[in-house]
């Protein structure tokens, strides 16, 4: 998509522009590190849309957007280590290469960093922008610490997954979209709209990352095949399993469950499981309830469709990737 490569292309040339050469080299090296491998960008990419989606000005929004990179990176690396995970974009996690105390004070050192790209908005803006940003950082937090329960807790329903995942993943694009409404000078309204469409592509494009952790073609993915299930984390795919499996199959999801092992018969055992009950066919259509009440709120945005029509490319770009 034309678009996307040209946002793209703005991000990148930022980012550049902001390396950091401050030392010590043993903090800011990581940081650098994990800034450069970039992935698509799409967070800072949605602060530009929504930003020019209401006619704002991209000079303004620019550094807010590099804040909502920065701090998605500070979640990832956080998340890496509590995950003790090898690989992120397909190279090694922070922590494998420098250790944990650097991957958590160079995952701190971004969030401040984040924090400073607000400060050149006017005092105003700046009120609500950051009343945004540490509310979604907050209850980010919330839903990492759900997360980090359910691997121990018994009973795991499928509103507290929606919840966690909306906390943990949906509110971080739906902030984006907001913030760069909010800098665009957009209504309450509107930005309410725009926040309530990014909440649910995330919520769906999360549910698609549990199906692509297993079902996912690994070598596109970039993450180790079947790590939820390594980590016992109750994703949409162990729920619906749960929901649909028969008494033997649930006694056997609870006994895995309970291991956190590598045993290649662990993840055998459960993508079999998985594969039963049909959770791959379930999980698609969750994703596509919610894309659709995405489309919903983007609809009852107040400018002309033809504005909309990127936002429609990239829910859809985002919820169909390499399977």
């Amino acid at each position: 998509m034309q678009f996307l490569d040209e946002y793209q292309q703005i991000v990148a040339e930022a980012i550049e522009k902001y390396t950091f050469k401050d030392k010590p080299s043993e903090l800011y090296e990581p940081m650098n590190y994990i800034i450069s491998h970039g992935g698509k960008r799409l967070r800072p990419i949605m602060v530009l849309m929504a930003n020019d989606l209401f006619g704002g000005d991209i000079k303004t929004a620019l550094k807010p957007a590099l804040a909502i990179e920065f701090f998605h990176n500070f979640t990832l690396i956080h998340d890496d280590i509590m995950d003790e995970a090898p690989l992120r974009r397909n190279k090694p996690t922070i922590h494998t290469l420098h250790g944990v105390n650097a991957g958590i004070l160079s995952g701190d050192a971004l969030l401040f960093k984040a924090y400073k790209f607000f400060e050149d908005l006017e005092p105003q803006l700046f009120k609500a922008c950051m009343r945004v940003f540490s509310h979604t950082g907050l209850l980010l937090c919330e839903g990492q610490q759900y997360d980090i329960n359910f691997e121990t807790q018994e009973n795991v329903s499928y509103n507290d997954y929606i919840r966690m995942i909306t906390y943990k993943t949906g509110l971080l694009s739906a902030s984006s979209f907001e913030i760069g409404a909010l800098i665009a000078g957009a209504g309450f309204r509107d930005a309410k709209a725009i926040f309530n469409f990014g909440k649910h592509v995330g919520i769906a494009f999360q549910i698609m990352d549990d199906y692509l952790d297993v079902f996912g073609n690994q070598e596109h993915f970039g993450k180790k095949h079947a790590g939820d299930i390594f980590e016992n984390k109750k994703t949409v795919l162990y729920l619906l399993a749960k929901e649909n499996a028969t008494e033997a199959e649930r006694k056997e999801l609870d006994f895995w469950y309970t291991r956190k092992t590598e045993n290649i018969d662990k993840i055998y055992s459960v993508e079999k499981i998985f594969r039963r009950t049909k959770v791959d066919e379930k999980a698609l259509l969750e994703i596509q309830k919610h894309n659709e009440i995405a489309q919903h709120y983007l609809n009852r945005i107040d400018v002309p469709a033809e504005k909309k029509k990127p936002f429609v490319e990239l829910a859809n770009y985002l919820l169909k990737r390499q399977s």
